[in-house]
């Protein structure tokens, strides 16, 4: 497979209207007088099944030949694409096979069970979870649907940058959470077609640099399993195709720590009532340290998904309580 352009967004939009939502881009005059800059979060926390993911998988699956749909799919994922493979599998008519670590948030695994998928649990420390999938669809012929290494899945999850720059119109930077590097990949593409000036920041957990790493060494970096409360960044390397458009598109990447991600979910809930989940909060984490350096910007920031469970929710919250309030003493002190 080639890797995936601009082009390849923009047909990936027409495939999935009607389907996927379209999500409201939220702002907030708090962070606005904060930071001295105008902030678009592109709400996927809103999106069907919760997050960006519904978008590349369901591009992905549409795209499957008759025979291919027939024997069914198989994802690995920690969530978010479980999901979405299983709710994109449902309304295509298909059957769906997903391989999720055993110690997975309560919430995705039921939400994924609940649209249709079988599950298969592993031990996300000691097994391998591409072996486990390979061997699957190798003895059952299911088609495999990865997470981010995927060009189909790339251009799809490419479309909510896409939407976000129609809406606002250019950005001068874009904040984009970083995992395996699908979405960032993806945005990279739509913002460089759509804004060329627009300066790109890839986000991950600091706990989990791979991506930093590899971009700063030109070479694709792999790492243990990262121990972050960001789930869907517990990732161990970029994919390949995300890496090649990142390394040529990306202006840098950089890292939240935990601890500035339940900062940013308290900021969410308290402030913009939404709940977003701490993997969504990478980006706006970025952002707010970058501070008054953004000032005078029109900054994008994707939220890219709320599903966490609520009782790990209430206690990440309470373990950082107080700490929202710091941009709101900071917005009083800019008026």
């Amino acid at each position: 497979m080639n890797a995936p352009t601009f082009a390849d967004v923009a047909a990936a939009a027409r495939r999935i209207e009607g389907h996927a939502r379209r999500t409201p881009v939220m702002t907030s005059r708090t962070v606005d007088a904060a930071l001295g800059a105008k902030l678009f979060f592109k709400c996927e926390n809103f999106q069907c099944m919760g997050a960006f993911k519904f978008r590349g998988a369901f591009n992905a699956l549409s795209r499957l030949d008759p025979g291919s749909r027939a024997r069914g799919v198989i994802a690995f994922s920690s969530g978010n694409h479980a999901q979405a493979v299983a709710l994109s599998a449902r309304l295509l008519g298909m059957e769906s096979t997903i391989v999720m670590p055993s110690d997975a948030p309560v919430a995705k695994m039921e939400a994924t069970r609940a649209y249709g998928a079988q599950i298969i649990p592993y031990d996300r420390y000691r097994e391998d979870r591409e072996e486990i999938t390979r061997g699957l669809a190798t003895a059952r012929g299911l088609s495999v649907i990865p997470p981010y290494d995927h060009p189909d899945v790339i251009a799809g999850q490419g479309t909510a940058a896409l939407e976000l720059l129609n809406d606002t119109g250019p950005l001068d930077s874009l904040y984009v959470c970083l995992g395996g590097g699908g979405l960032l990949a993806g945005s990279a593409l739509a913002a460089k077609a759509l804004a060329p000036r627009c300066k790109i920041y890839g986000v991950e957990p600091e706990a989990g640099n791979d991506g930093q790493q590899s971009f700063r060494s030109g070479t694709i970096v792999h790492i243990g399993v990262p121990d972050t409360i960001a789930d869907g960044a517990q990732t161990q390397a970029l994919g390949r195709y995300p890496f090649e458009i990142i390394r040529r598109d990306v202006t840098d990447v950089l890292t939240a720590s935990d601890a500035q991600l339940v900062d940013c979910m308290g900021f969410f809930a308290a402030r913009m009532k939404m709940i977003v989940e701490p993997t969504g909060c990478l980006g706006f984490a970025a952002a707010r340290a970058a501070g008054t350096q953004l000032a005078g910007q029109r900054v994008g920031i994707i939220v890219s998904g709320g599903n966490v469970d609520l009782g790990r929710f209430a206690q990440l919250l309470g373990s950082g309580a107080g700490a929202s309030r710091e941009i709101s003493t900071a917005a009083d002190q800019a008026r």
